[in-house]
Order: structure tokens, then sequence, then C-alpha cells
């Protein structure tokens, strides 16, 4: 990343609303939502389904648009998708008939870098996500976790100011998920970037997070912000981390 790295990747959202159709009435997801994400932060989106959540992280990638207000990177208004935005979905959508070396390549060669240079970078990041011995490999030949790799892989290449994840472990086993989730906190603090993931694992969440963003689907509850007050690396069985989980899951009713 470059020397501006603490000043870039600010994300401010600014009266944002968006509502669906739905046999004939609209169907409010996102009301009036107003909120900071520093530079470099990392936040955690959860909530129960139909709360927002996606639509929230759609209208940050810019896929969405708002019925009204507004998403501002650093300062900006955005228009549509941006190089300064790059996604990681639950499913890798790695290019079957490419190499691990040329689907984390693809995205710069696409842009106009040359092939030598794309792959030089693409290494740089194959090897930061510990699969350096797996560059020539095609995506069959690929365990669940190592593809998703990959996609973060291909995802930072382009060196982006801010990643937008869509419950990217959520398609994994619960040994994987959890050795994934060390290596995106790792991947996060090495990189700098701004990390905004949506997720229903809660503890995911505590593990990720600096802070967390609490959806309802409840028209009378607003949105809550919950600051994640654990000092890094986390351990899931110390006792604040056992108390925020009970705080979390007090949240939606479980206990």
């Amino acid at each position: 990343m470059t020397a501006d790295t603490d000043t870039r990747g600010q994300v401010a959202l600014r009266h944002l609303s968006k509502a669906f159709m739905l046999n004939g009435q609209p169907l409010p997801v996102l009301r009036n939502l107003s909120l900071d994400i520093r530079a470099g932060e990392s936040l955690a989106i959860v909530g129960p389904s139909g709360c927002g959540k996606t639509t929230l992280l759609r209208l940050l990638a810019g896929l969405e648009q708002a019925d009204s207000g507004q998403v501002l990177i650093d300062g900006r208004p955005i228009r549509g998708v941006g190089t300064e935005r790059a996604v990681i979905y639950q499913e890798p959508r790695l290019l079957p008939w490419l190499t691990v070396l040329e689907n984390v390549a693809f995205g710069l060669e696409v842009r106009g870098i040359g092939r030598g240079a794309a792959q030089d970078r693409a290494r740089h990041h194959i090897r930061l996500v510990g699969l350096a011995d797996f560059e020539g490999a095609y995506p069959r030949q690929l365990s669940g976790g190592m593809a998703q790799r990959v996609g973060i892989a291909r995802a930072l290449t382009v060196q982006p100011e801010i990643l937008l994840l869509d419950e990217p472990l959520g398609a994994l086993d619960a040994m994987t998920k959890l050795t994934m989730q060390e290596e995106l906190t790792r991947i996060w603090a090495e990189e700098g970037v701004t990390m905004i993931l949506v997720t229903h694992d809660l503890e995911e969440a505590i593990f990720l997070a600096d802070r967390v963003l609490v959806l309802s689907r409840d028209q009378g509850v607003g949105p809550r912000l919950i600051d994640v007050d654990l000092p890094r690396p986390r351990d899931r069985s110390q006792q604040d981390f056992v108390a925020m989980r009970r705080q979390l899951m007090a949240e939606f009713g479980l206990h």
C-alpha cells in the first residue's frame, strides 16, 4: 500500500435509505443510515436475514443505488463500482481454465497491466496468503479454503483501499473457517486496508472487527454500533471475549 494508507479508505454513509418492492408495496431495508468508517478499520455487519446486510454491502460496492442518501469514500460520492474497492464473495468464483497465478493476475491484466508485471505483483499476494507452492495449480485441484485464499489474493492484487466481504468464510468447514479467520486478521493488519465484513457468525464478527454494526428487521429498532475493545491477537476462550459474545447474542434475544 502507499504511504498515505492511513488517510485513504475512509467511508461515510449519509442518510442512506433503500427499499424494495414486495407485492406492490415498498419494503424498507435501510432507513436513514449514517455512519463513519475509519480508514484501516475492520467493521463487521451482523443481523437476521432480510435486515439489509448484503444490500448495504452492495451499496458500498456500487452494485446497487440508494433511494436516498450518499456513500462517500475519502469525501467523494461514489458513482458505481470503483478501483478503490474490491469485493470477496462466499464463493471465490475462480476461472477454472486459469491457474492460481493467472487467476490472481487476471484483474490487473484486464486493466491494461502487462502480463509479466501483473504476474510479479500476483506472486507477492499469492505468497501473502500462503499459496506460493500452488501458483501453477488449477481451481479443481484446490480445497475450499485454498480457493478462498486465491480469491483474497486476487482482490488484494489490485491494491484496493477497501475490502468488502460478503460471508467470505460461510461455505468452509469449521476448522478451515477458524484458520481463515486467523489469516484474514493477519492479512488485514499487514495490508492496512479498510475491511467491511458481512457475517452471520457472531464469534467471527468479534474475532475480526474493531466495531460491529447490528442491523434489525424491526422498523422500530435502529442500527446499533458496538465497540470490540479487545486486544489482538484475540483469544476466543478469554473471559472478555466470551462476555462480548454474550452481549451480541443478547442483541438477538439469544442466551
